[in-house]
């Protein structure tokens, strides 16, 4: 009978150190996609999304029917109805065709505020973790004030003093969102300001845009990125509410948080019917919160 060996922790260490050589070696990016690669549940959550990307983006291409024009004698009808997949909403309009023009405005309701708040996020946080004093204090005791308040309470609160609208929906996540990088970029920046290298630039008398454009950026911005990622399904989920509410997209534009809301009244009379648009949602924040997890582990050399 034989008996498993458990490495010891000098060769465990060097095993990472292996790691890290090859890492070097094949070159970093073509390191993380080879560690994507390997990884089955973040190529499956990336297929998901791609394929949903696609189908939302060629709408007009493989919608059946037009997403606004309904029939009162073809209301709630169930899945499976001929001609119409996924059956009916409550004014007779085919559900499949409102999903993929819906999927239009909730992906770009959950994209665009992180992608805002990446890019001004990552600029406050990168200043405020590398000059330091007064600086940092002023820009990190601000997002403490955010911080004070739940994020989707914020939301509701900003989005109902500004008013329904999708633009203005878009304005309350990204104000939301902001805080939150601004405190990752902060951290990882301060973790990298005081390295060698940085040191080494400092001494050779480079100025402090270009040091923190040549070499702290470069270091900082692959974490980051990983956090605002994953930020994407909450996002969606907010945008979501924000519509379920009336302060996001108005009817009668397809939005699934929207149509959830118009939904609702029909689940006892067709569930399955009613809970497609959440069944959206919930598949999208998933397969974001997953890939996301893989992208962080795949950038992680000593993972």
């Amino acid at each position: 009978m034989s008996t498993a060996t458990t490495p010891t922790a000098a060769e465990a260490e060097l095993a990472v150190q292996a790691r890290q050589v090859q890492a070097k070696s094949e070159g970093y990016w073509a390191g993380v996609w080879k560690r994507v690669r390997r990884d089955p549940v973040t190529i499956v959550c990336g297929s998901i999304l791609l394929l949903m990307l696609l189908a939302i983006v060629f709408a007009p291409l493989i919608a059946p029917h037009d997403p606004y024009q309904g029939s009162m004698i073809r209301r709630l009808k169930p899945i499976g109805t001929p001609n119409y997949l996924l059956g009916t909403d409550e004014l007779g309009r085919d559900i499949l065709t409102r999903l993929l023009y819906g999927g239009r405005l909730s992906w770009f309701m959950g994209i665009a505020p992180v992608v805002i708040a990446f890019v001004v996020g990552t600029t406050l946080g990168v200043i405020a973790g590398f000059v330091g004093g007064r600086m940092n204090m002023a820009i990190m005791r601000t997002t403490d004030v955010f911080y004070a308040f739940p994020s989707v309470l914020l939301a509701v609160a900003i989005s109902g003093a500004l008013g329904a609208g999708i633009f203005n929906a878009i304005l309350a996540l990204t104000l939301v969102f902001i805080p939150q990088i601004i405190r990752v970029a902060e951290s990882v920046t301060q973790g990298v300001r005081n390295l060698d290298f940085v040191d080494a630039a400092r001494a050779s008398g480079a100025s402090g845009f270009t040091i923190v454009r040549v070499h702290v950026l470069g270091n900082v911005l692959g974490p980051i990125f990983v956090y605002a990622t994953s930020l994407i399904s909450v996002c969606m989920i907010i945008a979501s509410g924000l519509s379920f509410l009336g302060l996001g997209t108005k009817p009668p534009e397809p939005e699934w948080g929207l149509m959830l809301n118009t939904l609702r009244t029909a689940i006892y009379v067709q569930p399955w019917v009613a809970v497609l648009p959440g069944a959206c949602i919930f598949v999208t924040s998933i397969c974001f919160n997953l890939l996301a997890d893989g992208l962080r582990q795949a950038m992680d050399v000593k993972g």
